[in-house]
């Protein structure tokens, strides 16, 4: 599992073990499959190359294995054990026994070049043998600590799937170092936030996996330790107090990550303070912070929104001030969305609320899927919302996806969580089934009241509102509440099946549905959601989209490329708010997806000078021009143009 809170006592619902769920078709079937067989050995492949990544090499050369320098980036470990989960998942979901003959062979590695007292992150190792001035712990943009959290996940992930304690042992000599360190702190009041902080949901989890309460301690004082940084940094959120938060500020990756750790250890232990300042964070982000495709931290540089005068602060990759989303430079980097996606998951075991599967859905079939392209072996580091035919200026990523990019971050952590997207699927409480993220799948349920069956989910979802849920392989027969969601987004629809058949008004979107089975022999339980094409607009504080509207369907938004349309320019589309969309199944790269196809207004600009800085208005009238839109996560997968989300709205009585 990913997160193991079946013994959590503050977590009201927990997740089925994801060997225990598969996606049988649809999206997410294709997703994980590409995943498996595309994105996996394609990591594997960058990570392996001492030329590309020299990750693997750093490792060899700690072991012993080979002679030379460091080389790579300094967190390229923990992006190694990032892709060493998404590995050991598809691995063991699809019975890859070369693969798992690798993972052991690198776990052997990893423990050959970890040091004597538990210390574990090669560029520091290489760089004490060489005496090139690398020490331990000088530096926190250095990642040690990143890369031991990450160890803790994947090891964990490791124990639980095969049953082996090899990658559990390396990680508990690591949590040895790392507990013998922040006593050092507490003892000198040296205290240094860690960036990133992956540890604090890596020794939550290894406290679960072990049932030693030092980890669960590890995790509750490297927390505490944030509070006596000197000279803290909105950028690592400790320039005040943890409890004083209050606002989502910062490096979005660091935030994000802080506060799913906050959440895990809420899961385990009471703390009502803890509880408030996740609550005014998550209202902070989701109200004011959150791009539409649920893309999180809008700036790539800029100046702390929170500073004074005389206290600017530099911020990186990060959330700026409320409503400050743009669309050309959004940032939006992929590790942020999928922090937000550990968050929000988290958040949701605290108190299962719709809204948190709603968020967590949004980021993961939008920002995420766009993030990796349809043949699973290009990424996107940061996630714009338009792309132009040409800037005056240059951004730090590419304007397309790349194979290799070298803060190579964001594709193990994608990959890892799309080889574990099932485990988002559903949920346990008692004797109720609650149900994440949909889609067409099978998982072997087990409840306290002893039902035992296998629950079938049948969809087309996210590009159909049917979904059907019936049993089979029934072992033990015995009642059980279906919880469906009914998303924020869906207007109506109904339910069927039930013994009490009903319409789903507006009162029921953002909420749990509870539906009794008292036969699970004969369940067969229908949810139909109603996938109006919706005109979304953003606050009017959003500057950029002023006047503009946005085009969603069910749970995905909807961009036009320059390849689907016949204006000159995606500029000169205008929405006609009486406009009829017609859903037609679209095949990009032979991945079938549902487009919406429509005839939009645009505008004569035959006396319009592009390169004006400012000119008279001349208005010659409009006109009618076929559209085609898809799927945001679909973008990019063709010739190279121009991308949109937000189109003018040309109003007419």
């Amino acid at each position: 599992m990913l997160t193991d809170t079946t013994r959590s006592p503050y977590a009201k619902v927990h997740a089925l073990d994801g060997m225990k769920v598969k996606w049988t078709g649809g999206l997410w079937k294709e997703r994980f499959d590409t995943c498996a067989n595309s994105t996996v050995p394609q990591l594997k492949h960058m990570f392996d190359s001492k030329d590309i990544s020299h990750v693997v090499e750093n490792f060899k050369i700690c072991a012993g294995d080979a002679q030379g320098d460091f080389d790579g980036t300094v967190f390229g470990d923990g992006d190694f054990y990032k892709w060493m989960e998404s590995a050991i998942y598809t691995a063991y979901q699809t019975d890859n026994q070369l693969l798992k003959d690798e993972i052991e062979k690198y776990i052997d590695l990893i423990g050959r070049a970890q040091q004597p007292d538990g210390y574990l992150s090669t560029k520091q190792i290489i760089g004490e043998r060489s005496g090139n001035g690398v020490s331990r712990m000088g530096d926190i943009n250095d990642f040690e600590v990143y890369n031991f959290g990450h160890m803790f996940t994947a090891a964990c992930v490791h124990k639980r799937i095969t049953g082996k304690d090899s990658f559990l042992a390396i990680a508990a000599r690591t949590a040895d170092y790392l507990e013998h360190l922040y006593e050092e702190a507490e003892r000198t009041g040296e205290v240094q936030t860690a960036v990133c902080p992956s540890h604090y949901m890596g020794l939550v989890e290894m406290y679960r996996t072990t049932g030693e309460e030092r980890y669960l301690k590890l995790a509750k004082q490297a927390i505490a330790l944030r509070d006596s940084v000197k000279n803290g940094l909105d950028d690592n959120q400790d320039k005040i107090p943890l409890k004083q938060h209050e606002k989502i500020l910062g490096h979005a990756v660091r935030a994000n990550y802080l506060y799913a750790g906050v959440a895990d250890l809420c899961l385990e232990e009471e703390d009502p303070d803890y509880i408030k300042v996740l609550h005014k964070v998550w209202r902070s982000l989701v109200d004011k912070k959150l791009y539409i495709t649920g893309g999180c931290g809008a700036l790539y540089n800029g100046a702390s929104p929170y500073g004074y005068f005389f206290d600017h602060q530099l911020v990186h990759q990060a959330y700026g001030y409320e409503y400050q989303l743009p669309n050309i430079t959004a940032y939006n980097e992929t590790c942020a969305s999928l922090g937000g996606v550990f968050w929000a998951y988290r958040m949701f075991q605290l108190e299962p609320k719709a809204e948190y599967f709603d968020i967590l859905e949004r980021m993961m079939l939008n920002t995420n899927l766009a993030a990796l392209s349809l043949d699973g072996k290009r990424f996107f580091y940061e996630n714009m919302l338009r792309r132009a035919k040409k800037l005056d200026y240059k951004l730090i990523w590419p304007l397309t996806r790349s194979e290799y990019i070298l803060s190579y971050c964001c594709p193990p952590n994608l990959a890892r969580t799309i080889a574990q997207s099932s485990e988002y699927a559903y949920l346990t409480s008692d004797n109720s089934v609650w149900t994440g993220m949909y889609g067409a799948s099978e998982a072997q349920v087990k409840l306290e009241n002893g039902g035992e069956f296998t629950l079938v989910q049948s969809t087309d979802y996210p590009f159909d509102g049917a979904i059907r849920f019936t049993a089979k392989d029934v072992k033990v027969n015995a009642p059980v509440h279906l919880r469906l969601r009914v998303p924020g987004w869906a207007a109506g629809g109904f339910i069927k099946g039930t013994g009490a058949d009903r319409e789903l008004t507006a009162a029921d979107a953002g909420t749990y549905l509870d539906i009794l089975v008292e036969d699970l022999q004969n369940m067969d339980v229908q949810l139909n959601l109603d996938m109006k094409i919706r005109y979304t607009v953003a606050n009017n504080m959003v500057e950029e989209t002023v006047g503009q509207a946005a085009i969603e369907r069910g749970p995905l938004v909807y961009c036009c490329e320059s390849a689907d349309t016949h204006a000159s320019t995606l500029d000169d589309i205008y929405l006609d708010l009486n406009a009829e969309f017609t859903p037609v199944e679209f095949e990009i790269q032979g991945r079938k997806m549902t487009a919406l196809e429509t005839e939009e207004y645009t505008i004569d600009r035959s006396e319009f000078d592009r390169n004006a800085l400012y000119q008279p208005l001349k208005y010659h009238g409009m006109s009618k021009k076929y559209v085609r839109l898809i799927p945001y996560y679909a973008w990019d997968n063709r010739d190279y143009g121009e991308m949109r989300i937000w189109f003018p709205v040309a109003y007419t009585v």
